[in-house]
């Protein structure tokens, strides 16, 4: 294997606990597999506003809102890889900061930035701005944004398996989406 030079390209994925950032790792990692390059993976919480102001109190805070960064960085590679993927350099790393504003400036121009793309109601895109919308506007890097599939192709896949379901958790899922309310 070739050495990579200190600012060869990366793909930096954004996650957060939702199912945009599940498919948005499942495709960083496939594309970081497909090229041969170094995942780094971000999960950046931003410091709540009464924290901010209390200054110096606020240390603990950072550090518990890094501690779950990681927690939930390690679970999401359990969920969709088994664990940390074989064969890949992988960095994680579990910030604080506005999630937009951190992607972008850890985020070189020649790397691939990964967002999931979620369902936002009316009241959470005014309470917080959109990070794909952010990286999209600043980001020098070639920037992609991942959908989760329809709720139609999940099912149809995980149906269409001979028989049943093999695994509980397969089974467990089906009947979850099948009991999400559907928006027109």
């Amino acid at each position: 294997m070739n050495a990579r030079p200190e600012g060869g390209p990366r793909v930096v994925v954004g996650v957060d606990d939702s199912a945009g950032a599940r498919c948005a790792l499942s495709w960083a990692i496939g594309e970081a597999r497909l090229r041969g390059l170094p995942l780094v993976v971000v999960h950046a919480a931003p410091l709540p506003p009464h924290v901010s102001a209390a200054g110096q109190l606020g240390c603990g805070v950072t550090e518990a809102l890094r501690g779950a960064g990681a927690e939930l960085i390690a679970r999401l590679l359990d969920e969709v890889a088994g664990g940390t993927p074989h064969g890949l350099e992988l960095t994680a790393l579990a910030l604080v900061g506005e999630p937009g504003a951190t992607l972008v400036r850890l985020a070189r121009e020649n790397d691939i930035l990964v967002v999931g793309r979620g369902e936002r109601r009316l009241l959470s895109r005014l309470l917080r701005p959109s990070v794909r919308l952010h990286c999209a506007r600043r980001a020098k890097a070639t920037f992609v944004c991942v959908r989760p599939p329809a709720l139609e192709s999940l099912l149809e896949t995980l149906t269409s398996r001979q028989g049943a379901p093999e695994q509980a958790s397969d089974r467990s899922l089906i009947r979850r989406l099948s009991r999400r309310p559907r928006h027109i």
